[in-house]
């Protein structure tokens, strides 16, 4: 392995894929045949400056140069070389947010990112306009914000993107972006696979000529997974490396967003797959035949780095709750004198909620730490209730938090499966809800009532996505999909586990969640009650 990787690195047959995450940097070199050799790590937090999420110009370029640093440095140690050059390079990030720009090239306001909530106005009169779901944190939604807003900055933008956006522009010159993160910017047209021509329209007429600009002027150009998205150029080279060993000319593939990482990383990108990231927060993404019929708020329409389109649920809890639970067990076998394994204590209570009643037997749990948009709560407060015949068991109280943890999703879902009737041939399970064998999965699969696999080895993650998507640039083999590659190279051999749901599992779930959507008011209750500290 190390005199491969070694061969690799020096005769730069690689790919090297960087991800903005919202709480680390990541770097992830494969080689040709989309193996890890080195990684390097940067941690960063978001501030809130004058009432907006932010990250400065500054972390986002330190950052980089450090993550960047920090992989080089992993080359060095395990193979005593100099990384000089790479076959192809890809940046993705947090999708959506707001980066604007002037004639100078000079940033206008503090890059917005997508956790600010405040274009709530903008982005009920677009969805209005536009008969599409514009959600708040989309790109579009901060620029009419800004607009009604009256913001001075509005007149002299002459390019606006997201961060990964941002940070290809810089190193290779080219305004551009891959159709995914392009698709969290503005409404994508399944047909062109560019923004959709209609809504661009409208939203040109609603601004009656008032700015110097058209929208399709300012907007990035949209390229599908594959395209060459240009190189990097000598002033980028010096930016990305600051050691100044990195030559310049590298290609770099169109930079992408998080979401389309994701599905690349989990091989849910073919129609009718998708996948389900479930840890602190949870979310899912299915591969559309055709567009909805409806316009949901639950719902987000993005597009995989292919272009095709994608129902996202997006909810802002998960495990959160569950983990507190679980840790006051932890206590309470300290308290007794024991010392318990958290291994153990998740695998003991994750395995007993599967013996509990399919509906859980009355027992009724919320999980929200925080607001829940789903649902419609600004707010949330933690609680679990029941009823004086309930049957309080310690499986139903388990399985009870297990479902919680999956309730506000399956509400999204069920307007996917149900209303929708969109199809759905394999859901991808990754993330902490399913280390433990079997239990995460077979709940997903009884709240989706679809097939769920989880694969023997966690995925790499975004990084690693955005690296394989490098790697398909350069390598694909003439009209090979990017489905038939991951199939074919990156996934071909994989095993994993894939459990069918089981019917009384469904039904159960199904009683148990018009408890939960019937519940609502009690947690409505408790947000207006309870202060926050």
């Amino acid at each position: 392995m190390s005199l491969d990787a070694k061969t690799a690195v020096l005769n730069g047959k690689t790919a090297l894929g960087i991800e903005f995450g919202s709480t680390r940097i990541k770097a992830v070199l494969i080689d040709e045949e989309n193996k890890v050799i080195a990684q390097g790590n940067h941690d960063w937090e978001n501030r809130l400056e004058n009432g907006i999420w932010t990250y400065s110009l500054e972390d986002i370029w330190t950052g980089l140069q450090d993550c960047y640093a920090n992989m080089a440095k992993d080359v060095k140690e395990k193979y005593g070389v100099e990384i000089e050059t790479i076959g192809s390079i890809g940046f993705s990030a947090m999708m959506h947010g707001y980066m604007a720009f002037n004639a100078q090239d000079e940033l206008l306001v503090p890059f917005r990112t997508w956790r600010n909530t405040i274009t709530e106005e903008a982005a009920q009169k677009l969805t209005e306009l536009f008969h599409f779901n514009i959600p708040q944190r989309w790109s579009i939604a901060h620029l009419y914000q800004a607009i009604l807003n009256k913001e001075p900055h509005v007149k002299d933008i002459t390019f606006f993107t997201t961060l990964a956006g941002y940070i290809h522009w810089q190193l290779s010159g080219e305004k551009v972006l891959g159709v995914g993160d392009a698709s969290g910017m503005f409404p994508i047209d399944a047909k062109t696979r560019n923004y959709d021509a209609a809504m661009v329209q409208k939203f040109d007429d609603l601004l009656g000529g008032a700015y110097p600009w058209k929208l399709k002027d300012i907007l990035p150009g949209v390229l599908l997974a594959g395209d060459k998205a240009g190189t990097l150029t000598e002033k980028g080279a010096k930016l990305l490396d600051v050691s100044g060993k990195l030559k310049a000319g590298i290609p770099m593939c169109p930079p992408e967003g998080d979401a389309g990482t994701g599905m690349t990383a989990t091989n849910s990108v073919e129609v009718t797959t998708g996948n389900v990231s479930a840890g602190t927060s949870v979310f899912s993404m299915v591969v559309l035949e055709e567009d909805l019929k409806g316009v949901y708020p639950e719902l987000d329409v993005v597009t995989t780095p292919s272009g095709d389109s994608v129902a996202m649920v997006h909810c802002n809890n998960c495990t959160s709750d569950l983990n507190a639970w679980v840790n006051i067990f932890k206590e309470y076998g300290e308290a007794m004198g024991l010392k318990p394994d958290m291994n153990q204590i998740f695998g003991t209570l994750y395995n007993k909620a599967m013996e509990g009643d399919p509906d859980c037997g009355g027992l009724l749990a919320y999980n929200y730490f925080s607001g829940e948009p789903v649902t419609g709560f600004n707010e949330g407060r933690p609680l679990f209730a029941r009823t004086p015949n309930a049957r309080f068991s310690l499986a139903n109280f388990m399985r009870a938090n297990l479902f919680s943890s999956l309730a506000t999703l399956k509400i999204g879902m069920d307007i996917l499966f149900k209303e929708e009737n969109v199809k759905v041939s394999r859901l991808m399970g990754h993330g902490g809800l399913f280390k433990t064998k079997g239990v995460g999965q077979s709940i997903l699969a009884a709240a989706a009532n679809a097939p769920v696999t989880v694969m023997d080895t966690a995925g790499e993650g975004g990084a690693w996505g955005i690296a394989v998507l490098a790697n398909y640039m350069v390598s694909k083999e003439q009209e090979e999909s990017l489905a038939d590659y991951l199939n074919n190279k990156v996934f071909a051999g994989e095993t994993g586990t894939t459990l069918e749901p089981d019917p009384k599992d469904v039904a159960g779930f199904d009683a148990f969640i018009e408890t939960y959507k019937a519940g609502l008011p009690i947690e409505r209750a408790a947000v207006e009650s309870m202060k926050a500290e």
